[in-house]
């Protein structure tokens, strides 16, 4: 039976901060309101030391009809009450294999990795949701174990849970993590040309198929050659689906 402590493995298990760690915080919630102030993306911090949310911002799609004062002071319990059973596992799950992985980086490169996973959660209307997390180290201790890291969720352009996946920044590899065979394998992020980011930028603002044909002087049909090619390489059907997943995936 899942248990919240579950989501707090040994290897994280942060017991005492110093004055020096204490330091590395000043102010910086006033950093990350002003942030999700400027996106449509939820954001929330995990405190790990006290193992709960220190920080939830007002964004409605991971509130599931609570205050971001009322999730915030339900922290864990939260996932315990909207996260669809098998995906409750899931996360216990990925847990387990991200910490793993992280005890494996050098100290000096640790905050510079990001883990990405999906779930369910099922809101206060029944309705299940497909989200996208993110998950990023933003203090560590001298140990180098994760004090407190921030998360970011928003709608997932997957179609199944899990899509387990590890970035670094400045690097060009992405670690995925195999479910049934259980390990990690490294694959090259997928590459977009310069014309398809072009094509996804313009569409993100709304533009139209002969808005962005006349925007970057090229024939209507010269777009939807780029959009087809863009939607074979992404694996996805519609624009929409195409931002999603490279905005997900940091590609543009």
């Amino acid at each position: 039976m899942a248990e919240i402590n579950n989501f707090f493995s040994f290897r994280n298990t942060v017991d005492k901060v110093s004055n020096d760690e204490y330091s590395q915080t000043s102010n910086y919630l006033e950093a990350v309101k002003a942030f999700a102030r400027t996106t449509y993306k939820s954001i929330y911090l995990i405190d790990y030391q006290k193992k709960g949310f220190e920080y939830v911002s007002d964004n409605s799609l991971f509130l599931c009809g609570h205050t971001s004062e009322e999730v915030k002071k339900m922290g864990y319990a939260f996932y315990f009450k909207y996260v669809i059973p098998s995906d409750l596992e899931l996360l216990l799950k990925i847990n387990t294999v991200g910490f793993e992985f992280y005890d494996k980086i050098p100290l000096e490169e640790r905050k510079e990795h990001t883990i990405s996973y999906d779930f369910h959660i099922k809101n206060q209307e029944g309705k299940i949701i497909l989200i996208n997390q993110k998950l990023t180290p933003l203090f560590l201790t001298k140990e180098g174990k994760i004090w407190k890291a921030l998360c970011i969720i928003s709608l997932s352009a997957e179609q199944n849970s899990g899509n387990i996946k590890i970035y670094k920044k400045g690097d060009n590899k992405v670690y995925k993590y195999d479910l049934e065979g259980e390990y990690w394998k490294a694959t090259e992020k997928i590459k977009l040309s310069n014309r398809e980011k072009e094509i996804l930028q313009y569409s993100t603002r709304g533009y139209t198929i002969n808005e962005i044909a006349q925007a970057i002087f090229v024939s209507p049909d010269t777009v939807k050659f780029h959009r087809r090619k863009l939607f074979e390489k992404l694996e996805v059907i519609n624009i929409s689906e195409a931002i999603a997943y490279a905005t997900n995936n940091r590609l543009i």
